[in-house]
């Protein structure tokens, strides 16, 4: 609509001449885009983006639809005959009109009042979340339901853990069998590296080519979890190369993280990324071309539009392709890394799509977290370092004076107080970074951002967060968000985080808090347990069996050969702290309980307990091994 319509003379005209226009960049204002969304389906059935809706001067909407053709055709309202129209109700009947924004106001904040709530979920909720999963698994290509299909990692997140508690194989079979088809499909960027948004077909063959900040982090961090949990290095590749792209491409020189680049290029979607099969030959002379364009698929007919081809593994694996080319696995992928690095600076060459450099908060804080669960999985401290810089640039550009986390920043300038997902996407970047590196300060800052949250957004009558701030401009309602649909929502984040910060610091208040949140969305969580995955995380480690593995020090070199054997192993419902002489009484004020786990003989010594309950310290790796597996 941008193009066909709000630059256009006409439009503009009846626009300017009747309206108050008003842009809304959903990523810096998502308050405002949750709540017209919602309208939205409530008027029409459905939502989407562009989102189209003309409200009263009080901010009360009446009508609303997602794309609109400039002018009438098909059968098919035009936007200039809605707005002439809508103009001409306004002039001859605006009481009516105005009544109605109020019917749709007052229909939105009952609709509120109407949610399921408080309850208490049990273990046949996550049995009953697994078994919906099953249902509707794409046992060919992987992922669930049909096309378009999205990436969506909490989902296989929550399945790795299922996994992982009751040795369902299938449960890991969903998970192995949809990371590799990614992998193997035009979602993933195969000559510059990193996952564009979502596949318009089954296969993952065809995506949307726009790329997001928040899809590597969270394909990142799910990659990372299950090459530490099957040690099938086939998973820590992907890994290694999403950081590679964000560290490369987007990542600002102070250290944040940019948020997005377009789908299309000299107007048109994908053009950036396609090839022919000539283009090849010419650049890596006729042999090495033939070759990679029988292995990746860029044929003379073509797998895209114009007859160019998205490179892609869909149809046949690299080892099939070792195999019909009479080369080594090895071989092979040498090959084809040499092949890709030529391409890759030939295309680098073409007109890039255009990248959306603002730095969000709450975007960085997933990449923050992926970054340091990287650095862990991968024992890589780059990626420890990297997310360290990007907390670093958050607190120098993203922080109010008085410690207030603000949402976006921009070309020098830093915008809109931070919404429930920067405080919980943060606070979970700065846990994982504690456990990448054990300085107690990543542990102080989340408990303070903790702090700041529960003030700013919880609801104190019904439990549970709030979206925006109860110092943030107040809107028509005040929503509560909880489902997990490309990016787990700020609540299941937040339940994630209560019970990990109860867990490593014990502290009474958390733990209570912890409870309250799971129990406050209990209701509707049960409904439909599979559009939480996320938070049905957070109520996996709630039930337990949880550890807590304490690691008391000398010094942190010390503790290193002890920290190395517990990251060898996947446990989803662990935390891990660090306790050394030097640390020992900072950290002491932030965990108290802590304060009987010492060391024995100078030595490194390791507590392993279960809900706090300990069992007997081991000194040696090899008592260490045989507690933890």
């Amino acid at each position: 609509m941008e193009r066909e319509s709000f630059e256009n003379q006409e439009v503009a005209h009846i626009l300017n001449q009747h309206y108050i226009s008003i842009k809304v960049d959903r990523e810096e204002r998502p308050d405002v885009d949750h709540i017209y969304m919602e309208v939205c389906q409530a008027m029409t059935g459905h939502g989407g983006w562009p989102l189209t809706v003309i409200m009263t001067p009080d901010k009360e909407p009446f009508f609303s639809g997602t794309y609109f053709p400039k002018e009438s055709k098909y059968g098919r309202p035009g936007l200039m005959d809605i707005l002439n129209q809508i103009h001409s109700k306004w002039t001859e009947d605006r009481e009516r009109v105005v009544r109605t924004g109020q019917q749709i106001v007052n229909a939105l904040q009952e609709h509120r009042i109407k949610t399921k709530g408080k309850g208490e979920l049990t273990e046949e909720t996550l049995a009953k979340a697994y078994e919906q999963y099953e249902s509707t698994f794409d046992s060919r290509y992987g992922g669930f339901g049909q096309a378009p299909k999205f990436p969506s990692p909490h989902n296989l997140a929550f399945l790795l853990r299922h996994w992982k508690l009751t040795g369902e194989a299938h449960a890991l079979n969903m998970v192995e069998k949809t990371l590799e088809s990614m992998q193997r499909g035009g979602i993933y960027d195969q000559i510059g590296l990193g996952f564009s948004r979502y596949s318009v077909d089954e296969k993952w063959l065809v995506p949307h080519f726009e790329k997001m900040l928040y899809d590597n982090a969270l394909l990142a961090l799910i990659y990372l979890d299950t090459y530490q949990a099957t040690g099938n290095e086939t998973y820590a590749d992907p890994a290694r190369q999403i950081f590679t792209y964000v560290l490369r491409d987007m990542t600002d020189q102070e250290g944040g993280f940019y948020s997005a680049e377009d789908a299309d290029s000299e107007g048109e979607e994908g053009k950036f990324y396609v090839w022919r099969p000539e283009e090849i030959n010419e650049i890596l002379g006729k042999e090495d071309g033939e070759r990679f364009n029988r292995i990746y698929d860029i044929t003379d007919y073509g797998n895209f539009e114009h007859s160019t081809s998205i490179p892609n593994l869909v149809e046949k694996s690299l080892e099939q392709s070792a195999q019909e080319e009479g080369m080594e696995l090895d071989e092979l992928k040498q090959f084809i890394e040499k092949c890709r690095v030529k391409l890759f600076e030939v295309r680098e060459k073409r007109i890039h799509p255009h990248k959306d450099d603002k730095i969000l908060t709450a975007w960085n804080g997933l990449m923050i977290a992926a970054l340091a669960r990287g650095s862990v999985v991968l024992d890589d401290e780059k990626y420890a370092e990297a997310a360290a810089r990007a907390v670093e640039f958050i607190k120098s550009k993203l922080l109010r004076e008085d410690g207030r986390l603000l949402a976006r920043y921009r070309d020098g300038e830093s915008a809109f107080l931070g919404y429930l997902d920067d405080y919980a996407f943060l606070i979970w970047g700065l846990l994982e970074l504690y456990e990448a590196t054990f300085e107690t300060d990543y542990l102080m800052y989340a408990l303070n951002l903790q702090e700041q949250q529960f003030a700013l957004f919880w609801d104190k009558e019904d439990g549970g967060f709030y979206f925006y701030g109860s110092d943030a401009e107040q809107l028509l309602t005040r929503p509560k968000e909880l489902y997990d649909g490309a990016m787990p929502s700020g609540n299941s984040v937040a339940a994630m985080n209560l019970v990990r910060l109860a867990r490593l610091t014990g502290n009474d208040d958390i733990v209570r808090l912890a409870s309250e949140q799971v129990s406050a969305f209990a209701g509707d969580v049960a409904l439909y347990p599979q559009a939480h995955a996320h938070f049905m995380m957070a109520v996996q480690f709630l039930f337990g069996p949880t550890q807590e593995v304490v690691i008391a020090a000398p010094s942190q070199a010390a503790a290193q050969e002890m920290v190395q054997e517990v990251r060898k192993h996947f446990m989803p419902n662990a935390v891990v702290s660090v306790v050394t002489d030097e640390t020992r009484e900072k950290f002491l004020l932030l965990a108290p309980m802590l304060t009987d786990k010492t060391t024995q003989d100078g030595k490194a010594t390791v507590y392993v307990c279960e809900n706090f309950a300990c069992q007997a310290p081991v000194t040696t790796v090899a008592e260490l091994r045989e507690k933890l597996t």
